[in-house]
């Protein structure tokens, strides 16, 4: 069983670079065992702006189909999992996918869905607009809000836990030491142990030049461990020159955490291997 894989993976049905098909092209020249798809499902905040951003929900059809085409093209070269990276702010019930991963990219901030994914002066215009420039209600809404996604799907994967963090390397908003920040990430992952099984080391924002290391925080990881969580390495790959970027970084951070292993995705579920 050959455990490199990458389920985190985004294509031109949404904000990726390649189509599915040149990336699993990549993932087998780099002789990954399997390749997960997981293009961003539609969101109405985002749609109608950005619609290259997700899928609307007639190419969400058309990517499962293309996506099941090609597990029989490759059938005998590498294994094809169709998955589907879920934000609470959808209000499409998801069938047929074959694993999920819950994420959020906006809050609801007095009821309307606000996204604050992007760059760092889209984070600094949030903060500055919604939360009068206080960087730590930003982050405490973001956690308490994370905390309610088991209740739009059952997610398999939890998408990068700590994503408030983004820009952290460029943008100071809050102090990722404080304890009121703590405190909201570690209530967060204890409303969500038990519910999400496993989450993702997510090293996407290395690839993109945002961080120089993985989601999530250490203390974050260690806290994770501590309830029980399986982990997950991801590269959450907008360009297929990066599917597998950061892979060893990630395993480190896990082996320094306490972690021995991580899980994969097979035809009879997820699986543990070794780091």
């Amino acid at each position: 069983m050959n455990p490199l894989q990458n389920l985190h993976q985004h294509t031109t049905y949404c904000d990726g670079k390649n189509t599915p098909e040149q990336i699993v092209q990549a993932a087998i020249e780099k002789n990954f065992g399997a390749i997960g798809f997981s293009s961003h499902c539609y969101t109405p905040y985002s749609y109608p702006v950005c619609p290259d951003y997700c899928m609307s929900p007639e190419q969400t059809k058309e990517y499962q189909q293309e996506i099941r085409l090609l597990q029989q093209k490759y059938a005998d070269r590498i294994e094809i999992f169709c998955g589907l990276e879920y934000d609470f702010a959808s209000p499409l019930k998801p069938e047929g996918f074959d694993y999920m991963i819950g994420s959020i990219h906006g809050l609801k901030i007095d009821g309307v869905d606000v996204e604050f994914d992007g760059s760092a002066a889209k984070y600094q215009r949030i903060v500055d607009t919604y939360f009068d420039g206080d960087g730590m209600a930003f982050a405490t809404t973001y956690f308490r809000q994370l905390a309610t996604l088991p209740e739009y799907g059952n997610f398999q994967i939890l998408g990068h836990f700590d994503m408030v963090t983004k820009h952290r390397d460029t943008v100071m908003l809050f102090d990722t030491q404080d304890k009121a920040y703590r405190n909201a990430a570690i209530e967060a992952a204890e409303a969500l142990a038990g519910k999400i099984p496993y989450f993702e080391v997510n090293t996407g924002a290395i690839a993109r030049g945002y961080r120089t290391t993985p989601y999530p925080d250490p203390f974050v990881v260690k806290e994770l461990k501590r309830l029980g969580f399986g982990a997950v390495i991801t590269s959450d790959c907008h360009d297929v020159r990066y599917i597998d970027c950061g892979f060893e970084t990630a395993a480190q951070l896990l082996r320094e955490c306490g972690y021995t292993e991580k899980y994969i995705l097979t035809k009879e579920g997820f699986v543990a291997v070794p780091l």
